[in-house]
């Protein structure tokens, strides 16, 4: 590139230094009386004697001009194209670092903003998401494998007493197993259902976020009212476009979420939705303890757990937000975590609103 440059940049100063000595020569020169005529060599030794700028001497010192704009315009061109170039250099050089080292590194170009430094700026933001990505994917697959080897040492556990006691109560172990077993299966099925949501392989259409608020709540409020937990709904129809099933399920999980994480017998949850400056808007707000807005940050990474659950019958996985954090990506919207001043939680979720249907 720098050689294309350079090569332009010359070409470019023997063009114009051509037109403009063919301008002076159709202008100044032409109707002089003397004629033009071929050049001999003693015409480029008088080039430059006073009084000799004629005609006939005209071809032999525009031809000296050239070979110097030839010569000057290389050797400039290829300083220029140098300097030019220089931040892409050192772009390339950046990347050719992180493809074999750490993704901390950062270019932070000096100087005024323009192209490059965009380039630059772009690629470090780049960086700066992808080191934060591959952080979270390395700290999922340690707890999710801390999560799955947890029901399996269980199970090797129950395994082994069964074992070494011939007359164990059999009826006792299959129900402990049978447990152990199905609360492997439900991690399983989150994981499942997490990776279903990032690939966002699933079918639009057009789906009310009030009408899934409702069907959540009928669901859940057998569990809400065992633990002495009050939901209150209110708010307009709220459409967007995804999937039915993910957004239920995201509302499920937000729903479950708030009656879990509460105040055990005086708890009360509020679901609200609405649309706001064309964004489908759905709040799930719970009483409960004091949370501090760094462990909020936190909540949505997997595995992550806040304030201690009541006892639902579900001990949780702690793949609760995770979840509704990857369904509100693959539908295209944004999840706000803010801790209540009176504690709890207010999680608020924003979707592109859905088209008026024609």
């Amino acid at each position: 590139m720098r050689l294309k440059l350079t090569l332009s940049y010359a070409g470019f100063l023997v063009i114009a230094g051509t037109l403009l000595l063919a301008a002076v020569w159709v202008f100044l020169l032409r109707g002089r009386s003397n004629s033009l005529a071929v050049p001999e060599r003693a015409d480029f030794v008088r080039v430059f004697t006073p009084g000799n700028f004629g005609p006939v001497v005209f071809v032999p010192a525009g031809i000296l001009v050239l070979a110097f704009l030839l010569v000057f315009g290389l050797v400039g061109g290829w300083i220029l194209a140098g300097r030019m170039l220089a931040p892409l250099t050192r772009i390339t050089d950046a990347t050719r670092r992180v493809a074999n080292g750490p993704l901390s590194y950062r270019i932070r170009l000096p100087g005024r903003r323009d192209e490059f430094r965009e380039l630059a700026d772009s690629f470090d933001a780049m960086l700066a998401r992808l080191e934060a990505h591959v952080a979270e994917q390395e700290r999922f697959a340690a707890n999710a494998s801390h999560e799955l080897r947890t029901p399996l040492a269980v199970t090797q556990a129950l395994l082994d007493v069964a074992g070494s006691d011939p007359h164990h109560d059999t009826g006792q172990l299959v129900a402990r197993l049978r447990a152990v077993n199905t609360r492997a299966i439900d991690l399983t099925e989150a994981l499942l259902l997490l990776s279903r949501a990032d690939q966002r392989s699933f079918t639009r259409k057009h789906v009310d976020l009030s009408l899934l608020a409702e069907e959540a709540t009928e669901t859940l409020l057998p569990l809400a009212e065992k633990h002495g937990v009050t939901i209150e709904t209110s708010g307009d129809m709220s459409t967007t476009t995804g999937s039915q099933a993910l957004l239920l399920q995201m509302t499920m999980n937000l729903l479950h979420n708030a009656i879990g994480h509460n105040l055990p017998g005086q708890g009360t949850v509020w679901v609200r939705t609405g649309i706001r400056t064309d964004t489908a808007v759905l709040t799930v707000e719970n009483t409960g303890e004091r949370l501090t807005p760094e462990l909020v940050s936190t909540l949505t990474e997997p595995f992550q757990r806040g304030s201690e659950r009541l006892h639902t019958g579900h001990a949780g996985f702690g793949l609760g937000l995770a979840i509704v954090k990857s369904i509100v990506r693959a539908h295209d919207g944004a999840l706000t975590l803010t801790p209540r001043p009176a504690g709890g939680l207010r999680v608020t979720v924003r979707l592109p609103a859905a088209p008026a249907r024609q």
